[in-house]
């Protein structure tokens, strides 16, 4: 994945897809008339179905699932002392011999530990991140799968298949489920989270179809989240994965044990489609219909809202190649997707007093990296200065048509810059990913600094060779404190 800087005078650049084209999903007529799905399988069904079938992944979505394993890990490593992942450690009951949390020496249950590594994998705001479900599936996955992979034996390879399947059924959902106006109320990793989740957990379980689709049915019973955070800057966003990993698991384990949830849970009457679109459609999705749609996944490069990355790398860009200092910029327009615009908090010029406000800002984003000259953790520190409040009074951010429909394949912006003598312009195709080197640097680092060199290299042999490992349960081992807090 690339962005591609375009000034004024330079010609456009062929279009980039984000990381593939996501593949079609269809909305038949309303319930009365005929559809594909009239006779068939229910939705729920067809999640299991495709999540359980045999899959060949190839090499690159075996790298994926590496790197975003690397990538939750290092982000929960940085979160140990942040308020919210103090607080998700601190309600986990204490069990001798029990599930590990990432960067402690608590042991505790299988739910307790899903939770309160979901919720530190998203402590930073910098996870893994699938555009056209608008959903972070990384930080529930991924939590889920190493929390049942320490109870339960199982190989590396069936960790990433469950993996894959677990990003696969979650982001075709939610693809087909949210749309912009619907994510302006609910978030959506608290929709898809527990349904991916469940599928995941339920490959790595082993269960059969009838009791897969029970998963995800009962899952899909346990959804939630609402997005009235961004507006005051609530902390209740970085539980949200922590809730969808513990509702994930308790369905699985539900299912496992015979639980049956309704089958149309999905796509019935009165099922989950019906409850939050509420337009008589019965969605069609194809699961597994071209490229894994983990590989439509990137990972964040800043520690901030989605929506914002593409318009804070734009303005960096354009501040070092013109030399553009704060101090003479009088005017700053952005344009960006509609979806970008319109998700809560994004388009917000302050006041900024909670954390979160400011990290869900595209205006604050772009006037702290024009004011700093970087994209880091502390451009984001309140309360802003005399100078970062004239910025931000300078910021006006609209929708763009072609941006828009550029969306989700491609996440672009557009930034024009008004100095006193000129006018700087200039637009990014799509958002740079970082890279799996970024991402496993940036782990290195923060195993590192938590669990010492021995330890971060023991974890990195363990991932690399993982597709060999015939027990998962070392690597939950190998993240954890011992009881006297020594690595």
């Amino acid at each position: 994945m690339r962005g591609d800087v375009l000034v004024r005078e330079a010609a456009a650049s062929p279009a980039v897809p984000l990381c593939g084209d996501v593949p079609p999903v269809s909305w038949p007529a309303p319930k009365h008339a005929p559809t594909e799905r009239a006779n068939g399988p229910s939705l729920a069904r067809d999640a299991a179905s495709a999540a359980l079938a045999p899959h060949r992944h190839d090499e690159a979505a075996v790298r994926k699932v590496q790197t975003c394993l690397l990538d939750v890990i290092g982000a929960a490593l940085e979160s140990r002392g942040l308020p919210w992942g103090c607080q998700a450690v601190g309600i986990a009951s204490e069990v001798k011999g029990g599930v590990p949390i990432i960067g402690t020496a608590r042991r505790t249950t299988v739910g307790d530990a899903a939770f309160a590594n979901a919720v530190l994998a998203h402590g930073l705001v910098r996870e893994d991140m699938h555009a056209a479900s608008i959903s972070h599936l990384g930080v529930v996955v991924i939590p889920v799968l190493l929390a049942l992979s320490r109870s339960h034996r199982v190989s590396g390879m069936r960790f990433i298949n469950a993996a894959v399947a677990g990003y696969e059924v979650g982001a075709r959902i939610g693809a087909a489920l949210f749309t912009t106006e619907l994510a302006r109320l609910f978030r959506p990793t608290g929709i898809t989270g527990p349904i991916g989740g469940a599928a995941a957990a339920a490959v790595l379980l082993g269960l059969d179809v009838n009791r897969a689709a029970s998963a995800i049915g009962m899952a899909a019973n346990a959804t939630g989240g609402l997005n009235e955070w961004p507006a005051v800057g609530g902390t209740e966003m970085f539980f949200h994965p922590g809730f969808a990993a513990r509702n994930a698991v308790t369905a699985a384990r539900l299912a496992e044990l015979g639980a049956e949830a309704s089958e149309s849970a999905l796509d019935g009457e009165a099922g989950l489609f019906a409850a939050f679109r509420r337009d008589g459609m019965r969605p069609v999705i194809r699961f597994f219909d071209g490229a894994p749609e983990i590989m439509a996944v990137y990972n964040k490069p800043v520690p901030a809202c989605n929506f914002a990355q593409t318009a804070c790398q734009l303005a960096l860009r354009l501040s070092r190649e013109h030399g553009v200092r704060a101090g003479e910029i009088q005017g700053i327009q952005i344009r960006v997707p509609r979806a970008a615009a319109r998700y809560p908090g994004c388009d917000s010029t302050g006041p900024f007093s909670k954390l979160l406000q400011a990290k869900m800002s595209i205006p604050f984003g772009v006037a702290a990296t024009l004011l700093r000259g970087t994209i880091e953790e502390a451009n984001y520190h309140l309360p802003v200065g005399a100078e970062m409040e004239r910025l931000l009074d300078l910021v006006t951010l609209e929708e763009d048509a072609a941006l828009t429909a550029a969306f989700p394949v491609q996440q672009g912006a557009e930034i024009a810059l008004e100095l006193a003598d000129r006018v700087v312009c200039g637009k990014l195709d799509d958002v740079v990913a970082a890279t799996p080197a970024e991402v496993r640097e940036r782990f290195e680092r923060a195993a590192t600094d938590s669990l010492g060199r021995e330890r971060a290299e023991a974890i990195l042999r363990f991932v690399d060779a993982m597709p060999d490992a015939v027990d998962m349960a070392p690597l939950a081992d190998l993240l954890a404190l011992q009881e006297d807090g020594a690595p």
